[in-house]
């Protein structure tokens, strides 16, 4: 008896002493990535507001930012930023912050839509599971930048292991403190931060819509993301979007109706207002309309147009949700939006035309989560998307490695040529 109560006592010391070990370590943990957090803060001030000549300020009317403008209107997309926030991540993030700022100083965008994963917590990538750092860090680089900007959320953006969920990273973007994030959550709906910016004319009509739609991150027979079997876009979500659609046509009528009749002519075309979708997690038609053109050597069929770009992902290439959704055959019955924006696959950036509508990967910024992403190029850059006074809509993907871009730090060395996923 007396022997089994010294192996009881021996066995609880080892495994207080395994526990206080433990904590020790998480406290060091904790404690270094304050500090990282610290300097990144102090590197993050080191960056000049962007300069613009004709600033549009948007205003809040409905739940909806609108800006005003009769000129033509830049958007700029960025997407999978990847920002990790821990102490074994510091290089990576540093090289992110200092890519996107060079971008968004040089062109200067009316707006700039983050389409996901900004945050990429990964405890042996980042040195961290406190997804919040990484948030904090990049809201903090752009109010710094000063220009009008929001976001989608990714699957990365809030990991089941993480410290913060969804809707709690919805609220850091929501903050009323932050002056130019016009992120607006809708805690009626499916998912985190389904919103809608517009922009319209003096006479009042609106020109462009920019949906964003939360396509969430994994399902909940897969809830660390194992098996790559991705969530999707719910019934609700494509309910709010034709309504929103309907009403913004109908805001356009009321308005055209007190038009003079020159001014009816030359914004006939108004009447339907034309918009943009943006989401991260690409859906299920960008891979049937990817695999039709593949199968015929990316020739133009009667569905799809191989318009430009490289499909550097590899087995599945499109990595979208196994669900299909009636998202997008909402988007052709209502006639309104011109094209999908979407990023989640870091390697590619093609850009495809699928019953008449565009499909478009962003340029990801990605430098940490892929093995050896650092060091290549070819997919790291923004998309810049003009909208014209009438609605229309012209795409172009612009690579970070351009002469053009001059960073305040001093932009890396990397191989430059198209780079498959090993």
């Amino acid at each position: 008896m007396f022997r089994r109560k010294t192996n009881m006592k021996k066995a609880l010391k080892i495994i207080g002493i395994i526990l206080a070990s433990l904590a020790l370590i998480f406290g060091i943990f904790v404690a270094v990535n304050q500090i990282g957090e610290r300097q990144m803060n102090k590197y993050i001030d080191t960056f000049s507001p962007v300069e613009v000549e004709e600033s549009l300020t948007p205003t809040l009317v409905g739940g909806e930012y609108y800006f005003t403008t009769d000129r033509e209107f830049r958007v700029m997309q960025l997407t999978d930023v990847h920002i990790g926030g821990g102490f074994l991540s510091v290089d990576e993030d540093k090289k992110a912050i200092n890519a996107v700022a060079a971008m968004i100083t040089e062109e200067k965008p009316d707006l700039v839509i983050v389409t996901g994963d900004i945050s990429f917590a990964v405890p042996y990538i980042s040195g961290t599971i406190n997804n919040a750092i990484a948030h904090r860090l990049f809201i903090r680089l752009m109010e710094r930048l000063g220009v009008s900007w929001t976001v989608n959320f990714g699957n990365h953006d809030s990991e089941a292991y993480n410290y913060y969920g969804r809707a709690t990273v919805s609220e850091m973007y929501a903050n009323e403190a932050l002056e130019h994030c016009l992120f607006i959550p809708d805690g009626d709906l499916s998912g985190e931060g389904n919103h809608v910016i517009n922009v319209k004319n003096s006479a009042g009509l609106i020109t462009e819509s920019f949906y964003m739609i939360d396509t969430h991150s994994y399902t909940d027979k897969d809830p660390l993301g194992i098996k790559w079997d991705y969530d999707y876009v719910k019934e609700d979500q494509i309910a709010w979007y034709a309504a929103k659609v309907e009403a913004h046509k109908a805001a356009n009528a009321a308005v055209f109706a007190t038009l003079s009749e020159e001014q009816k002519t030359a914004y006939a075309d108004l009447l339907a207002p034309k918009s943009l979708m943006f989401m991260h997690i690409p859906l299920t038609e960008v891979k049937v309309a990817y695999d039709e053109s593949i199968a015929n050597g990316k020739k133009e069929t009667e569905n799809v147009k191989w318009l430009e770009g490289f499909d550097g992902e590899t087995d599945e290439v499109v990595y979208c949700s196994r669900t299909d959704v009636d998202l997008f055959e909402t988007v052709l019955e209502k006639g309104s939006t011109q094209a999908l924006f979407y990023g989640h696959d870091h390697l590619n950036n093609f850009v495809l035309e699928y019953k008449g509508i565009r499909l478009s990967y962003g340029y990801s910024i990605d430098y940490l989560a892929y093995s050896g992403i650092d060091e290549q190029g070819y997919h790291r850059g923004c998309t810049i998307i003009t909208c014209a006074p009438d609605g229309d809509a012209t795409i172009k993907h612009e690579n970070y490695y351009q002469d053009k871009y001059a960073p305040l730090y001093e932009k890396e060395i990397v191989n430059l040529e198209p780079y498959k996923a090993e």
